[in-house]
């Protein structure tokens, strides 16, 4: 690993990406860039654009969020612990311009979120903010998680999975297998997308019509599942790598129908109560089940862990792991974190001494097997 000679470190923070989450993903950047200590950082910003080409250079931040990148030079990471850092090109040359500490991707969804990135991290040999390829993937694969979850018998809403080929051959099929979960309302989801980019709330035959058609545009996997009464929505931010904490639990109230799209980052009309109000026994639990889920994936530096609370029955699900949670002003998990003890700036710091801890960890493991002759 590289540290410059001055003794701070360098901190490459990525944003953007090939996702419908590309736009809140900058608005996580700028938060992160915020609060990085000049005294004890040099940063890189490095921008991933819609098509997937890596660029950086002065402000690419606000380049990005101008919409005006042709100032900016193409850069990249290439997957050889051999040749460390970031290069980019310069008049026809692939020239490098520094070496990193740590990588700190501010990305959600898919190309940043789901174990792709963190593939890549882990062929460079690199320190990186966040989970690893297995905690990442199965973190942001709704399905697959749903599966970890049941086998460690920690409680989810009921569910289906169905593919995009068959919602387009037949979709009458489709809409009798999503009907068999439940009574409507029913949920519909991209498996691998989050910010409630493409989720319907379906309380008819033709609203779940249209919710697969809107879904199975961002994923070829999509997931139907039983929606709870009138939950409850509570959050809970994880931190740490093999003994994670976590922290008080919050809850939200959308002030939408549900805590879509534009009740995360558009409106301002949500509501936020931390500490939520909760018995002992519920925090405790969700507590409980949120580091046990984190563990159960092979989690690693953080995650927000999102559960419904069913205000009738008083069952609690957990509704899905985040393990790149956003860092908007207005995002749970820092605020979780702050409401904790841990303000914003610590936080950072922190995340990215889990990162060279995880790295440290990752060079005790042997890779060559020799027989003793």
């Amino acid at each position: 690993m590289t540290t410059s000679t001055n003794t701070k470190r360098t901190i490459a923070v990525i944003f953007g990406g090939r996702s419908g989450e590309h736009e809140v993903s900058l608005m996580s950047a700028r938060s992160v860039l915020s609060v990085l200590d000049p005294a004890r950082y040099n940063v890189i910003e490095v921008g991933i654009t819609h098509t997937g080409t890596w660029l950086t250079g002065q402000n690419a931040l606000a380049a990005f969020e101008q919409g005006i990148t042709e100032p900016l030079l193409p850069a990249s990471l290439l997957p050889d612990p051999s040749k460390p850092g970031l290069f980019v090109w310069r008049a026809d040359k692939h020239e490098k311009i520094a070496g990193v500490d740590v990588y700190f991707p501010a990305l959600h969804g898919t190309y940043g979120e789901d174990g792709t990135l963190q593939g890549l991290f882990e062929m460079a040999d690199v320190a990186y903010v966040g989970a690893g390829v297995i905690g990442s993937s199965v973190g942001m694969e709704k399905g697959v998680f749903k599966d970890v979850m049941i086998a460690n018998h920690i409680p989810v809403v009921e569910s289906v999975v169905v593919l995009r080929s068959e919602i387009e051959q037949d979709l009458e099929s489709v809409i009798r297998r999503a009907e068999s979960v439940s009574a409507y309302p029913l949920f519909v989801k991209p498996a691998n997308l989050g910010s409630s980019v493409g989720v319907t709330k379906c309380r008819s035959r033709s609203d779940l019509a249209e919710g697969l058609m809107e879904a199975a545009q961002y994923d070829r996997r999509v997931l139907v599942e039983r929606g709870v009464p009138n939950p409850r929505e509570i959050e809970i931010s994880v931190l740490g790598n093999d003994n994670p904490q976590a922290s008080l639990p919050g809850e939200i109230i959308p002030g939408a129908d549900f805590y879509s799209y534009d009740a995360k980052y558009v409106l301002d009309n949500s509501e936020f109560c931390i500490p939520a109000a909760l018995s002992e026994a519920q925090a405790a639990l969700i507590k409980e089940l949120a580091v046990r889920a984190f563990k159960a994936i092979d989690g690693c530096g953080m995650a927000r862990v999102d559960f419904l609370l069913d205000p009738k029955t008083g069952e609690i699900f957990l509704n899905e792991l985040n393990t790149i949670p956003g860092f908007t002003k207005i995002s749970m998990y820092p605020k979780l974190w702050e409401a904790s003890g841990l303000p914003y700036a610590s936080l950072i710091d922190r995340l990215i001494e889990l990162a060279l801890e995880r790295k440290a960890e990752r060079d005790r493991t042997v890779r060559q097997y020799r027989r003793d002759v």
